[in-house]
């Protein structure tokens, strides 16, 4: 039976900056928050990531989480 084990979380930030002026695209720039506690819910995140982005000059575009699992096969 496979299973999955969350070994490591991430945080990402990411801020609007501006549009670039030829493509109309928006520019956003990233930051990253390692070894987040891989239990942490959705909401622990989401509380951390407000009050980071109080200290932020740019208002943010997105957030992320991105974990890495190790995949196991029994």
């Amino acid at each position: 039976m496979p299973t999955a084990q969350r070994i490591n979380s991430r945080l990402q930030l990411i801020f609007y900056v501006g549009t670039d002026d030829e493509t109309g695209e928006a520019i956003t720039q990233t930051r990253s928050f390692n070894n987040i506690k891989t239990d942490a819910t959705a909401s622990d995140l989401i509380h951390v990531a407000t009050m980071l982005v109080s200290l932020q000059q740019h208002p943010l575009h997105e957030l992320r989480r991105n974990d890495v699992e190790l995949l196991t096969v029994s």
